[in-house]
């Protein structure tokens, strides 16, 4: 497919046309060992007596600003908060940057910012930098957020989007789909027989309690845009592995399969902010499950694939009749603005 002139909407959707956009136009100019590790947080050294940290950032444009579940606000604090906990880290310290359109009512953005406390607190971390900037009316969209993250990494912990294995096993810790539809159906004003609610939660205490049962995980992704597809083609390619999965066993709740079967969507290709994949080795992996399951965020939590050393790169998906398909990486993203 010929390179695009323009920026589109699907460049920022989490799928292929971002991927590729990242390494044709971000990664060569800013290339360092860092950059290169091409995870949701950088593990950097301080010095020879300091732990490692680990540094995100991100950037949160969801419409509406307030959806079923949650708002701009606590979206912003989760959406970091699991970027720096995907690398094993113990996320502590946040900035926040905050884009303001003229004509924000001002009691949605102290709404906003109590939801973005409220959060902090909960996940055990501090907001202790911001930084404000204000945009003439039509120029802003009501209210942009942008992210740092920063969280130290214990020793001993070695986690990251290379290290996926042949006879890894991979876990998924809830049911796929809720935030990106929870959020379409109130842009839209959808309505279905259940409530939809978005899943966007902090992972921090999840992801802890599952190492501690496990602790000789390998990966951890969030598949945030671009849903599980993309995370799991992500890694398939960062780790040079295959990965088979087993579309019956992946949790998806009945009105979210609903939803995306009258629209066209795949669940698998659709948002999530609450959720992590994780890749742990066989021996670890019913440990790992039963910590899952045990936390209140992993409730539903499932064993859906296997990784192999066949068909490096490409990800496979049992289907329920029996057969097999490729689970490409999306192209773009047919939910725009949901995070």
């Amino acid at each position: 497919m010929p390179r695009e002139n323009v920026i589109r909407m699907a460049h920022g959707a989490g799928g292929k046309m971002m991927n590729d956009l990242i390494r044709e136009v971000f990664a060569t100019p800013l290339d360092n060992a860092y950059l290169r590790q091409m995870a949701d947080s950088a593990v950097v050294p301080a010095d020879e007596r300091n732990p490692r940290f680990a540094m995100s950032t991100d950037s949160f444009t969801v419409r509406p600003l307030v959806f079923p579940g949650g708002d701009i606000g606590s979206l912003a604090v989760h959406g970091t908060v699991n970027d720096v906990a995907m690398s094993g880290a113990r996320p502590l310290w946040l900035t926040a940057g905050f884009i303001l359109e003229e004509g924000l009512p001002m009691e949605t953005l102290e709404q906003v910012v109590r939801s973005m406390a409220t959060a902090a607190e909960e996940a055990g971390v501090q907001v202790v930098a911001g930084d404000t900037k204000v945009v003439e009316r039509g120029h802003g969209d009501g209210l942009y957020i942008n992210t740092a993250g920063v969280g130290v990494v214990p020793e001993g912990r070695n986690i990251g989007p290379d290290r996926a294995r042949p006879g890894d096993v991979v876990l998924i810790s809830g049911t796929l789909g809720d935030h990106g539809i929870a959020v379409l159906s109130k842009r839209e004003g959808l309505t279905f027989e259940t409530d939809l609610v978005s899943d966007s939660a902090a992972l921090n205490g999840l992801i802890e309690a599952l190492l501690t049962a496990a602790p000789n995980v390998h990966c951890l992704r969030d598949p945030t845009r671009g849903g599980l597809a993309a995370a799991l083609n992500e890694l398939a390619g960062t780790s040079d592995v295959g990965i088979e999965i087993d579309e019956s066993a992946v949790p998806v709740r009945t009105a979210v399969a609903a939803a995306c079967e009258m629209m066209g969507f795949d669940p698998l290709t659709v948002a999530n902010e609450g959720k992590v994949v994780v890749f742990v080795p066989p021996e670890e992996a019913e440990a790992a499950l039963a910590a899952l399951e045990t936390h209140p965020l992993g409730a539903d939590a499932a064993r859906v694939g296997v990784v192999t050393a066949d068909h490096p790169g490409m990800v496979l998906a049992r289907t329920g009749i029996g057969g097999r398909r490729v689970l490409d990486m999306p192209l773009g993203e047919l939910l725009p603005r949901i995070c």
